[in-house]
Formats: C-alpha cells, structure tokens, sequence
C-alpha cells in the first residue's frame, strides 16, 4: 500500500502544533530579561532566584520521558489539551505571583505542563504525514517554530518589559492555548495507534529519580565544580536509571521499551543528537561571552552578529528534507556534523586573535551545522519506531537533546573555567593583590569588572590577562567540540548506513523494521 499523502487539513494542523512550540521555547529565556524587575517586586533570596530561573527547564526535562509514552496510552491529542489547560492555568498563575514561593511553584507547573506539550506536539506529526519526505518537512517546520521562539523570546518580553509589569512575559502563551484548545478538536485527529497496559508506577518513579538526579548533578558540577554533593546525585541519577532498565526489561508493558535501543536508527539518532547539541551548546554560550567580555561588544551588538547564523541555519534546517529525498540519511548528517566540526575548529584556531570577523565566521559554520542535523536525527528517532510508540520516541528525543545540552554547557563550561582560572591565577600582574586576583578568575565577567575598577596600568595588564586567558579557554572547547563532532559523525556513518533515503521510501509498514 502506498503511504497516504497529507493534504490542506494536515497542514493547517501543523500550523497549529507549531504555535504551542514556538511558546515553549519563548518561556525558556524570557524571563531573563524579566529577572531584574522581578527581584525588586518579590525580592526573593539568590536561592529562591535560581530556582524560579531554572525550575522550569529543569522539570520539563524530567517529565518528557513520562509524557511521552502516557500519550501513546491515552491519546496524544487528549494529553495535549490536558497540558494546554494546565500551562494556560500555570501561566496566569505566575503572571499574577505576589511572593517568590508562588512563583517557583507556577514555574514549576509550567515545566510539567511543557512536558506534556512537547512529546505530543513532535507525536502527532507522525500521525498526520506518514509519507517520509512529507514528515521531515514538516519535523523541519515544527524545528523552525521552536527556533523562531528561542529568538522571539527576548524581542517580544523586551516591547512587555517597556509598557507592562514582569508578569506580561507569562501571558503571552494564554492566547496561543486558548486558539490550540479551539482549533485542535476539529484539525488534528486523535491518535488510532495506543500503546497496551498502563504505566507502571515504579518505573516511573524510577525514571523521575534517574532523570531528576542526573540534571540536578549536571547542573550542581557546573555551578560547584566536582565535589560530594554532585557527585552523589549523579551517582543516584545512575542506580535509578540502571534499575529502571532491568525493571522494563520484565515487564510485560514497558514504559520506555528497551527493544526501540536495539533500532539502529533510533539508538543512532538519539546518541548523535546529544552529542550535537553537547558540543554546540558550550561553543554557543561561550561565543556570545567571547563577544562582549573580549571583543567588548554590547550585548545588542553581539546579538545582531549571530542573526546569520540563525538566518542560514533555518534556511539549511528547510533544505535538508528535499536533500534527503536523494542522499541517504547517514550522508547528509555525517556531512552536515562534518561542516559544524569545521566551523568548531575555526574557532579554535582564530578566538586567541581576536578577530570579530573569522569568529562570527566559525560561529555560523558550526551553527548551520548543527541545526538541520537535529531536524534529521529527530525524524529518524520518531519515524524508525512502530507508531504506537511514536510518543515514546519523542519524549526519549527531547529528553536526549536536554541532557546533551546540560551535559555539554556543565563539561565544557568546567573544562573552560579551569583553563580561565589558572591563566588568570598564574598570569596575573604586579600591583593586583592575591585577593583582587583570586576574584578576577572566579569568572570573565567578574575579571572585566575588576580590571575596570583597578583602572591604570594594572587595570589594563589585568584587561589584558583576562581576556587572553578566555580566549584559551574558548580555544579548549571549541577544539574540544570538533573532536565530539567528529565521534558523532562516525557513529552517523556506521549506524544509519542502511537507513534509506526518504525518496526510496514508500511502504506504511517500514517504520520500526529499520535493520542494520
């Protein structure tokens, strides 16, 4: 039989499921800019700061491997309305949050909510186009939603931020639920293909405490540096998750089932996508502090010199469904993840130059290389699975994509402030106490700040200390990010080789029967 083709109806329906992704996304930066008008309204503690920061990413990512395969028992559209509602709910509580307590906890709602939102958005994508090179458009589409969301954000909570009070920037999803809770019932049907059984309550506890702890170590390693207290909810974050493991394999309705690992496809996919987005993760945070700390760009000016990067990513996120069409899979990401690898070792070799131009160069050759391998790699993680269990595969997709971002900005961040530290520990000049010293290399921003506030020779030495020591430590995970490019870009070659090209493609029954 020949795979149906998506018609009007389906695409309008796209349109729909991108609009709550584009959001979700949003909500992710938003309120930074919200942050200091927020601290003088609440004045919460710098505890309770990071925790209304950080909680929301940090829950979502530990509910996303949940929601997934629950909506794969329950319908994908009816947990989708469920999580329209509850971050609709959630949002209106955090804008109108009168102490830092309310909003950590509608913060906290809000991850959850997005957990429910993200799986079952990416799922009914493979419910609606079935035809290969139809979804990976539409994956494309969906990717570009949440990317324009990531640069919406700031845009759109700055014009709040200037005419309305912190909690506008959580109102701007109410609109976008309520026009998904009105057009969803009559545009996207429900899902035909459920998964048996129920959701053993052991094993997802089991898989919260594995997530949960890994994050929060990741998180706790980055801030902290090696030390107990990581060290001992990773370790947790590890027995959870190896007992969650033996637990699905004997059970006869597993949450995550173990036999989707043994899909070349899938388990290639996964492990190339947080392997992407570990290694453009650092690289893209300490870029953007590369600009401004060394190169002393404001942050408006280093922003508009990544919009190329974003431009010609959405434009090569668009192209590589139809090239896919005629190149096997495996070719386009290893020659995608090759060029990011190029583009990684540009800057590492031209960031202790100091030149502005090669280094938005490298930026944007790493960036057009990482972006439209995502799109790939998450098409292939949700179209080579039986699609019963489609929003399993994209709870496992999003949930990789957040650990290798976490993982990549913890590791790479540390390796990169070791390096800054003792550069500046050991390079600092005459006339700069051990004291003044000791605080410069804590981090670049805070060593820009006491080089300034030194003044004179030694506030220029100091200057000049500081940013060629960041400029090394930029060089270490820039170089450190080619060679993590470079692992991905053989196990793409390996493990998707027998993957075909969308255009070659046409049987219903091929997805979830990729062999290798």
């Amino acid at each position: 039989m020949n795979v149906p083709r998506a018609g009007r109806r389906e695409w309008a329906a796209l349109g729909i499921l991108a609009l709550p992704t584009m959001v979700l996304s949003m909500d992710l930066t938003v309120l930074h800019l919200a942050a200091p008008s927020m601290s003088a309204d609440l004045a919460p503690s710098g505890t309770q700061l990071l925790w209304i920061l950080d909680v929301y990413g940090f829950l979502m990512a530990g509910f996303l491997l949940v929601m997934g395969p629950l909506g794969d028992r329950i319908g994908r559209r009816r947990l989708l309305l469920i999580g329209a509602v509850a971050f609709t709910a959630a949002s209106l509580l955090a804008a109108y949050a009168s102490s830092p307590e309310t909003l950590i906890a509608a913060r906290a709602l809000l991850g959850v909510a997005a957990a429910t939102l993200m799986p079952s958005t990416l799922a009914l994508l493979t419910d609606l186009f079935r035809a290969p090179d139809q979804r990976a458009l539409a994956i494309a589409l969906w990717m570009v939603a949440f990317t324009g969301g990531e640069a919406l954000g700031p845009l759109v909570g700055g014009v709040l931020l200037e005419f309305l009070w912190w909690g506008s920037v959580f109102l701007i999803a109410v609109p976008v639920m309520i026009l998904l809770l009105a057009l969803a019932p009559f545009l996207i049907p429900e899902s035909t293909e459920r998964t048996p059984g129920r959701l053993d309550p052991l094993s997802v506890t089991m898989l919260l405490v594995a997530v949960l702890a890994s994050v929060y170590g990741v998180k706790e390693f980055a801030a902290q540096g090696s030390g107990v207290t990581p060290g001992v909810w990773l370790l947790v974050g590890v027995v959870s998750g190896v007992l969650f493991v033996r637990r699905q394999s004997r059970l006869t309705d597993p949450v995550v089932d173990p036999a989707l690992f043994r899909i070349p496809a899938f388990s290639a996919g996964v492990g190339v996508q947080m392997l992407a987005v570990a290694a453009m993760a650092g690289g893209q945070l300490l870029t953007l502090q590369y600009l401004q700390s060394v190169l002393g760009l404001t942050p408006f000016e280093a922003g508009l010199w990544t919009v190329p990067s974003v431009i010609l990513g959405v434009a090569a996120t668009l192209l590589v469904p139809r090239l896919t069409r005629r190149v096997r899979p495996a070719h386009v990401v290893a020659g995608s993840l090759f060029a990011a690898a190029v583009g990684s070792t540009l800057l590492a070799a031209t960031v202790p130059r100091e030149d502005l131009l090669w280094t938005v160069v490298g930026f944007t050759v790493l960036y057009v290389g990482v972006t439209p391998t995502l799109v790939l790699t998450t098409d292939l993680v949700v179209g080579s699975v039986p699609r019963e269990r489609a929003g399993t595969a994209a709870g496992v997709s999003e949930s990789g994509a957040e650990l290798g971002l976490s993982g990549g900005m913890a590791l790479i961040g540390a390796a990169v402030m070791s390096v800054y530290g003792s550069r500046v520990s050991a390079g600092a000049p005459e006339g700069v106490s051990e004291e003044r010293s000791m605080e410069a290399s804590e981090t670049v921003g805070q060593g820009v700040a006491v080089a300034e506030s030194l003044g004179g020779e030694s506030g220029d030495a100091l200057m000049e200390v500081v940013r060629s020591a960041f400029a090394e430590g930029l060089r270490v995970a820039t170089a450190t990010g080619a060679v993590i490019l470079l692992i991905a870009v053989v196990l793409a070659l390996v493990f998707l080789r027998t993957v075909p090209s969308t255009g070659g493609v046409s049987d219903e029954s091929e997805p979830g029967r990729v062999d290798g």
